[in-house]
Formats: C-alpha cells, sequence, structure tokens
C-alpha cells in the first residue's frame, strides 16, 4: 500500500527545484572567481555583489534609486494600461476603427521606445514627462495588440447565439467577449509590465540623476562593475514581484481557464 506523500515535503522540493539552477550558477560563479578564471573588474563574485548592494542599502541610495524608479514606471504603465486597454477594446469591437488605426499602430509599432527620446526631450524637456512617455511607449503596444486579439479570438459560435437570442450588445460585451478575452489581456499586461522596466533604463538616460537605471549608467562610466550588476539584478527581482502579484491577480479572474502546465 503506497503511503500518503507529506506535502511540507512536496513543497520543500518544489523550491530546491525552483531555486537549485539559480543557486548552482552562482556557486559556479563564486568557484571560478576563487580559480582565477574570471577578474572581478570584469565580473564581480556574487559575495562582492551582495556586499555592495548591502552598502548601498545602508546607505539610502539603493531605496531612493528604487522609490523613482518604481514611481515612474507605475506612472508610464498606468497610463498604457488605461489607453491599451480602451483603445483595443474599442478597435477589437468596432471594424470602422480598426480600419482608422490599424496602418498608424501597425507602422508605429516596431518603432523602439529609446528611438523616441530625441522627440521626448523635444515635446516634453528633461523633466519627469519625458522619462514616463518613453516607458509609457515600451508598455502600450503589447497591451493593446494582445486586448484586440482577445477579442478576436471570441468564439463565432457564441456570437451567432447571442445574434439568434438577441443579447444586448453591452451584455454580450461584458459577459461573453471580455471573459474569454481575459487570458490574453493579462498576458498583455504582464508583457508590458515587463517592457517597462527594460524602457527605464531608456529613459532615465534623460538627463536624470536618480533612478535605477541612471545608477547602472553611473557606475558604467566609473567602471564599478558591481554596481552595475546590482542595479540589473534590483531590476530583475521588483520585475518578477511586480509579475507574480499581477499573475496572481490573473489566476483570480481567470481560474476557470484550465491550462497544460507540463508534466
Amino acid at each position: 500500500m503506497a503511503h500518503a506523500s507529506n506535502p511540507y515535503v512536496e513543497k520543500l522540493m518544489h523550491l530546491l527545484q525552483y531555486v537549485g539552477l539559480s543557486v548552482a550558477i552562482l556557486a559556479l560563479w563564486q568557484g571560478l572567481y576563487h580559480l582565477g578564471y574570471i577578474k572581478p573588474l570584469i565580473l564581480p563574485p556574487p559575495t562582492q555583489v551582495a556586499a555592495t548592494f548591502w552598502d548601498l542599502l545602508k546607505s539610502g541610495a539603493m531605496a531612493r534609486h528604487v522609490g523613482i524608479s518604481v514611481l515612474r514606471v507605475l506612472e508610464g504603465f498606468g497610463i498604457a494600461a488605461f489607453l491599451g486597454l480602451s483603445l483595443g477594446v474599442a478597435i477589437g469591437l468596432s471594424r470602422t476603427i480598426d480600419r482608422l488605426t490599424d496602418l498608424i499602430i501597425q507602422v508605429v509599432k516596431p518603432i523602439p521606445p529609446i528611438a523616441w527620446i530625441p522627440l521626448a526631450i523635444l515635446w516634453f524637456g528633461i523633466g519627469e514627462e519625458s522619462k514616463v512617455y518613453i516607458i509609457f511607449l515600451g508598455a502600450f503596444f503589447p497591451i493593446i495588440i494582445n486586448t484586440i486579439d482577445g477579442i478576436r479570438q471570441t468564439d463565432q459560435k457564441f456570437v451567432e447565439v447571442a445574434r439568434i437570442l438577441a443579447v444586448p450588445r453591452c451584455k454580450f460585451v461584458r459577459q461573453v467577449v471580455l471573459p474569454g478575452a481575459l487570458p490574453a489581456i493579462m498576458t498583455g499586461i504582464r508583457v508590458g509590465l515587463m517592457v517597462a522596466w527594460i524602457c527605464v533604463v531608456a529613459a532615465e538616460l534623460i538627463a536624470a540623476s536618480s533612478g535605477i537605471g541612471y545608477l547602472i549608467m553611473d557606475a558604467r562610466q566609473l567602471s564599478q562593475s558591481d554596481v552595475v550588476l546590482v542595479g540589473m539584478i534590483t531590476i530583475g527581482v521588483i520585475g518578477k514581484v511586480m509579475d507574480s502579484i499581477v499573475k496572481r491577480l490573473e489566476m483570480r479572474l481567470v481560474g476557470w481557464k484550465v491550462v497544460y502546465a507540463g508534466e
């Protein structure tokens, strides 16, 4: 007779699987440094990076840079989410609006946000507006494209049934179209949030004196590779935390969807 598995052991095994590869990479990195294969000026060891992070944390500099960058990301992403969802729903529901906007979206979409920096400076100056604008551009297109695609994936059978039953359009959109489009919309939001963090460094190139992007660029000019790595890892960790929050929200909103999670 097979014994029931211990849930605590299972959780421990899942945790070890989750962090195991990362720990192994850090151990290999540290080991190669001690063996002399890695020069600290080029790639400082994890212990030095951790010490630098602690020093920045104690001085208060890390909290200040992180707070400013998070605020910029939230502002740019928030505007992108509002406009992207609103326009995405309008375009997805209307062929006329789609025809009016499709050419503009398809032409502007491939332009990298960093290419807009000169115009952003001309339009908004070197203040916060230009930085938020660059982040907004990066997050906007993943959200609007996924929203449109999610609405367009509505099963045609549901559309025909709604027409036969004469379901009011508002009710049809609210109870059929949007729930079916939610998985794609949430994917767009998660991708948009990731791109927003990618754009932080580019946005903070614009005459910035604070923020994680500024910290990285300033450290690069001073050849402080440990500070550069601290900034990069900090962006990754914060991005992961924010993505996990959105993912948990997604599970609440589209918990009915059964997905293949691998074997």
